[in-house]
């Protein structure tokens, strides 16, 4: 390990202060973890070695004057690994290495990867539901309310949620005095580590009931089959979804609902076709009116219309007709709608068709 530069490896100066040289380590160590996307184990141990030499002030001054040759204790040296630490970091015995982190707050520095981080008044979240509704092409076209019904995880109505009976008083909570939150002490390889973590009693609301709910038995939510009245607007497309804030599943002791996910599916139309916002038809035309022109009946979303066809129109032509398509999600413009003119060719035409056929052919 002889010439290592433990400054430039955690990308401080060499007259960097303790709490630099801390929080220079545990931006890296956060960006190298083996746990994380793009983690580096070796890069990790290598962070570590620099950072157990220059947060002890003893083995910094060591360093600074003969380098990385002096005997070293602790870190990932003399044959440690990975598993080492995350079974010291567990509370195990760290298979007999040392792990000095210089008086950091391990909780502090690792509580997203391990789940010892502080806790604080960290309300709970329902979870989030998700339901399917099937609407067809004209519903999704226009817009519609739909009633939605299903049995979730629901605030009580008797207590309204708190927990406690009614008719009983909310106490201040005698295991955290109202905090909401409570420290725990846990052995780790640094010793008797201190975390901060949600109240076990009140679960962070700093009250607790004198007397529980017997509806819902102190945790404030029941199972119920309800219904929400869902307003659909048009526009909406085959996979789309509507969010609906806090109509998810409630959370117990007084914690946010999640959400209500629609996501839609719109059953296939056997007269329209969508693109985006624009719709497409097909209408049949004979070949004299192809030649010579017309006005036909167009089947469209707002019912049927006339269409002139002009002169000289060929067969997979299209014909546009603007804003006659769906309106824009949340917006006021509508697309267009297009016919696809197909002309139809007679198989067996009678004799005077063959008679005016073949002057026609003629004529061309």
């Amino acid at each position: 390990m002889a010439g290592k530069d433990y400054y430039k490896i955690l990308g401080v100066s060499k007259n960097a202060s303790t709490d630099e040289i801390k929080k220079a380590f545990k931006k890296l160590a956060l960006q190298y973890h083996p746990d994380r996307p793009g983690g580096d184990e070796a890069k990790f141990k290598e962070i570590n070695e620099a950072y157990q030499v220059l947060s002890d002030a003893d083995k910094r001054q060591r360093y600074d004057q003969f380098g990385s040759d002096f005997e070293q204790q602790g870190g990932f040296g003399g044959g440690a690994n990975w598993e080492d630490f995350m079974r010291a970091a567990r509370g195990g015995e760290g298979g007999g290495f040392q792990f000095n982190f210089g008086g950091m707050d391990f909780g502090d520095l690792f509580g997203d990867m391990f789940g010892m981080g502080g806790g604080g008044r960290r309300a709970s979240r329902g979870r989030d539901i998700q339901v399917d509704v099937e609407l067809d092409f004209k519903e999704a076209a226009f817009g519609v309310e739909r009633d939605i019904t299903l049995r979730k995880q629901s605030t009580c109505d008797v207590c309204g949620g708190n927990g406690a009976e009614p008719g009983s008083k909310l106490e201040t909570c005698h295991t955290c005095k109202g905090q909401g939150q409570v420290v725990q002490q846990q052995r780790t390889f640094l010793g008797a580590m201190q975390t901060v973590v949600a109240c076990p009693t009140c679960h962070g609301r700093g009250q607790s009931a004198s007397k529980k709910c017997k509806h819902c038995g102190g945790d404030g939510i029941v199972a119920k089959t309800v219904t929400h009245k869902v307003k659909i607007p048009a526009g909406i497309n085959t996979g789309q979804s509507i969010r609906l804030s806090g109509l998810g599943e409630a959370a117990p002791h007084g914690g946010t609902s999640g959400d209500l996910y629609v996501v839609m599916h719109i059953k296939p139309s056997k007269v329209f076709h969508r693109e985006e916002y624009d719709v497409y038809t097909d209408a049949e035309i004979s070949f004299p009116q192809a030649v010579l022109g017309d006005t036909i009946d167009v089947e469209t979303i707002d019912g049927k219309i006339r269409v002139a066809v002009p002169e000289g129109t060929e067969s997979g032509q299209l014909i546009r007709l603007r804003a006659k398509g769906i309106q824009h999600i949340n917006g006021h413009t509508r697309g267009d709608h297009y016919v696809r003119v197909k002309i139809r060719v007679p198989k067996k035409p009678n004799k005077t068709a063959k008679k005016l056929l073949e002057e026609l052919k003629k004529e061309l």
